[in-house]
């Protein structure tokens, strides 16, 4: 069973920093493009960025480009996004998608809630 499970999301001041983890289960992790998607209240998902299975590669919605950073350790099946700079446009429920092909996204975590408020 494929599964995706968060951590690391909580309240934070603005300007602070913060990474979340994800950690895969039940499938070939390194065979996988991840990404991190978030869905503030009211709003629809979000795609944050994206990351190559190998880590070599990723990329940033523009909103976060230069703050966020994704990264993988492949021994241990594990996402990061590391996220600095944080404004309170930041705030919402961050997923870790697996993705298959394009648009194409298949399994998605639980979330972990991040909140940026002072």
């Amino acid at each position: 069973e494929v599964q995706l499970v968060e951590s690391g999301g909580t309240l934070v001041q603005p300007g602070g920093s913060l990474r979340l983890s994800c950690t895969g289960s039940g499938f070939m992790f390194s065979n996988y493009e991840m990404t991190w998607v978030r869905q503030a209240p009211g709003k629809g998902p979000e795609l944050v960025c994206s990351i190559t299975n190998s880590g070599g590669s990723s990329t940033y919605a523009d909103g976060v480009n230069g703050r966020f950073a994704a990264s993988r350790d492949n021994t241990k099946d594990t996402l990061f996004l590391q996220m600095n700079s944080l404004k309170p446009e930041d705030a919402g429920v961050y997923y870790c998608v697996r993705r298959i092909a394009g648009t194409i996204y298949d399994y998605w975590g639980q979330g972990t809630q991040v909140t940026v408020s002072s």
